[in-house]
């Protein structure tokens, strides 16, 4: 499938997930703030780049960009989350009716992007394999503040092979745009973890034997913010279920 089919079969159904859709296109988390907020959050954004690394912002008024031709950034994604003063009030597959025209939306990069690489490298993904999200977790992990917005960084973490943990950080720091390597490796509970089977987002991921927890920073981050931060609205992805973008996943690997 193309990022395009994604975008296309995104409108019409709330898929499970986007992870394992249209192999070698890059995937983008959502956070569309009122532009009142838009520049504390940029800043937030520029201290904290494992999180939140920017890869595309849509001016207030703007439902596309060159990451999108001819989308829509309110339909375009297979569920929305909505904020009000830091509480989720509703889960949508159209955002249309929650989006002022004082909207800015912000771009992030998300880990799905780098997982092509992994894939192609031998190294299995246990979500794909056990038809699941992928499994996210708040951490202990403070981020740093910026303006009115702060609270806990948000890990993902996928099961890798303990004889290929350094393929898995070699091929992801390739990629810094859209988290780069991972953030620890092994023990949880250094993290603030406590039970990896009650994950906070996605769904629980099954650690076959041999395998050790692995964790990426998450672009799901913003959104452990605005419940932290409480802007008077926001509006998110649903975890695990992303923006595909037209980008392809070899624009933001590096040397």
């Amino acid at each position: 499938m193309t990022a395009a089919d994604v975008r296309k079969l995104a409108r019409a159904e709330n898929l499970t997930t986007t992870s394992g859709y249209a192999a070698g296109f890059m995937q983008a988390n959502l956070l569309a703030v009122p532009q009142e907020f838009a520049f504390d959050f940029l800043l937030f954004a520029q201290r904290n780049p494992k999180s939140c690394p920017i890869v595309g912002v849509l001016e207030a008024g703007e439902y596309s960009s060159p990451l999108l031709p001819e989308g829509d950034i309110r339909t375009d994604i297979p569920s929305y989350r909505i904020f009000e003063d830091g509480e989720l009030v509703d889960t949508v597959t159209d955002a249309t009716g929650y989006w002022s025209e004082d909207m800015v939306a912000f771009l992030i990069g998300c880990s799905f992007t780098f997982e092509t690489a992994l894939v192609e490298n031998g190294i299995k993904l246990e979500h794909i394999e056990q038809g699941r999200n992928v499994a996210m977790y708040r951490t202990s992990t403070p981020t740093v503040p910026a303006g009115m917005f702060s609270g806990p960084q948000v890990v993902s973490m996928r099961p890798i092979p303990a004889e290929r943990v350094a393929d898995a950080v070699r091929i992801t720091s390739r990629y810094p745009s859209v988290h780069g390597a991972p953030v620890h490796v092994g023990n949880p509970e250094a993290i603030g973890i406590t039970d990896l089977s009650a994950p906070d987002f996605g769904e629980p991921v099954e650690i076959p034997e041999g395998h050790i927890p692995v964790f990426w920073a998450c672009g799901v981050t913003p959104q452990a913010v605005v419940m932290n931060s409480r802007p008077r609205l926001a509006i998110t992805h649903e975890p695990g279920k992303m923006l595909v973008t037209d980008a392809r996943d070899l624009e933001y690997q590096v040397p």
